[in-house]
């Protein structure tokens, strides 16, 4: 059975929406399938449906944005880890509720960026962004907000050529910081919704990852085992930016350490990534 437990829809950062998803799932013989939007459990319910109705066995998920700190790394400066949440209540009452608060940061945090981004273009001439931009942008999301979408609207407002160049020339500079959530809050909130807590893409060098703080992977699974453990339920060891030393690494310290492994593309639709990663049948046993 093909399984992919990490998707975007377009209810966070993805280009599809979930009855999409679920076709392209089912073209691709995906059999167990988890969307795991950033901050985001909105589409949980329908989505869970939706696969149902084809044939697929569906995993609710989220994919928390956490604020970490080691005391050896980084002379202690915070940066960002990204956690999923696995079979999760997705009606739990305290989870929703701070993914509202998390959510309506997002907007405020996108005015501010927005502010920021006046800054740069009122130096090299380039039409300030208005409230009305900020609420064409808002307007573009089906769930939580966040920098892709602006990059995007830059792209369309032909500022920059591609979400990329959105980035690198001004949205990294102009970043506010993230609505602090920490791990133990994380933790406390999807396993009190019933959920289990998996490090994401723990080795991504090209995302938040473990790599911020070391690209050593025998570091990377001692800041986990001395930092983490106790608020984690697995670790992500197939993912679609893994080279095969650091598939081979995190599944042999998960072993170890009898936590869950879990995997999945990553995938926002561009392109599609969805069931391209080799995960073994026996990870869709894990939750069951």
């Amino acid at each position: 059975m093909i399984t992919d437990l990490h998707i975007h829809s377009k209810n966070s950062d993805g280009k599809f929406s979930v009855e999409e998803i679920v076709q392209e799932a089912k073209t691709r013989n995906i059999g167990f399938l988890a969307i795991t939007d950033h901050d985001s459990i909105v589409c949980q319910t329908h989505a869970r449906e939706t696969a149902k109705a084809a044939g697929i066995h569906y995993l609710c998920g989220v994919e928390l944005n956490v604020t970490f700190s080691h005391p050896r790394y980084r002379e202690g400066k915070p940066a960002s880890l990204d956690f999923l949440g696995y079979q999760f209540d997705p009606e739990n009452a305290a989870l929703r509720s701070k993914l509202d608060l998390m959510a309506k940061y997002r907007e405020e945090r996108a005015a501010k960026i927005l502010d920021n981004l006046n800054a740069e273009f009122a130096k090299e001439g380039i039409e300030l962004l208005t409230t009305a931009d900020l609420a064409e942008i808002e307007a573009s999301v089906d769930g939580v907000l966040g920098r892709p979408h602006i990059a995007d609207y830059l792209v369309k407002k032909k500022i920059v050529a591609s979400r990329q160049e959105a980035f690198d020339k001004y949205l990294v500079k102009c970043d506010v910081a993230k609505y602090p959530l920490f791990l133990e809050d994380a933790s406390k909130l999807v396993r009190e919704a019933g959920g289990k807590l998996v490090l994401a893409h723990p080795n991504d060098p090209h995302g938040t990852s473990l790599n911020a703080f070391t690209k050593l992977l025998l570091e990377q699974t001692g800041i986990i085992q001395d930092s983490m453990f106790s608020f984690i339920d697995g670790v992500e060891c197939w993912h679609s930016r893994n080279n095969p030393a650091t598939t081979q690494h995190y599944t042999n310290f998960a072993k170890e350490r009898g936590l869950l492994m879990t995997g999945g593309s990553d995938c926002h639709q561009k392109p599609i990534l969805m069931g391209t990663v080799q995960i073994p049948d026996w990870v869709a046993s894990q939750f069951r």
